[in-house]
């Protein structure tokens, strides 16, 4: 099951993002922070390695993959050449998350199949038009961000905030997952406002127990949707 499937119900949830560095400062690694979060919770993981080799962002997704088995989708971020060949060596990778200057979507979804996930970085007014022209069935979600700046993405866009996050969610059919700075005081409004799952880095990764800040998270996202006015999502996936 893609992560857009489960969009239903209870969302995507917490979508933990790996960083190697972060994840190697308290001796875990990247599979000891997987595994502690995927125990607590999180049914979403995306591999991200802006320094890693082709070959060694393979191994590491392909690692993480066989770690977590069918309780959490494993999605890559930039690399569909390492989605492939993981895939081809038969690592259960549900996809990629592609930014805007990554391999078009389209080329994505046609080297993957209709089954893969393809996640998309978005957060401008352009970027909702262009995403609406493609054919059904070409995007499965999108990255929204950052709502916050953040240190782990350096160059990232001017900050949305939790409004600005709400605009560009309330007017695509797309699940939106909430990426950026999000701290456990943001993921009940950011689910109010919209998000269909909170992304998060280094409240994770370099927390000094991951598989505690993970059910931290989870239980923020849970107690979320008992909030006054919080949304039921209904799906609304193309």
């Amino acid at each position: 099951m893609t992560a857009a499937a489960r969009t239903a119900g209870d969302g995507l949830g917490v979508y933990l993002v790996t960083d190697t560095e972060l994840a190697g400062r308290h001796g875990l690694g990247v599979l000891g922070v997987v595994r502690a979060a995927v125990a607590a919770g999180v049914r979403t993981v995306q591999v991200r390695d802006k320094h890693a080799s082709a070959r060694g962002l393979t191994g590491l997704a392909a690692a993480v993959a066989d770690a977590v088995g069918d309780r959490a989708t494993v999605v890559v971020d930039d690399r569909l050449d390492v989605v492939l060949a993981a895939r081809h060596a038969g690592h259960r990778v549900a996809g990629v998350h592609l930014g805007q200057s990554d391999v078009p979507v389209t080329a994505a979804r046609a080297l993957l199949g209709p089954a893969a996930h393809v996640g998309l970085t978005a957060n401008t007014p352009e970027h909702l038009a262009a995403v609406a022209a493609l054919p059904a069935g070409t995007v499965d979600l999108l990255g929204v961000g950052v709502v916050h700046p953040t240190t782990t993405k350096p160059d990232h866009p001017a900050p949305l905030g939790v409004d600005g996050f709400a605009r560009i969610a309330a007017v695509t059919g797309l699940p939106c997952v909430a990426i950026g700075g999000v701290t456990l005081d943001d993921v009940a409004p950011l689910r109010a406002a919209g998000a269909a799952g909170v992304a998060v880095v280094s409240g994770i990764c370099a927390a000094a127990d991951p598989g505690a800040a993970a059910a931290a998270y989870v239980t923020a996202w849970r107690t979320g949707a008992d909030r006054p006015g919080a949304p039921r999502l209904q799906g609304g996936v193309r």
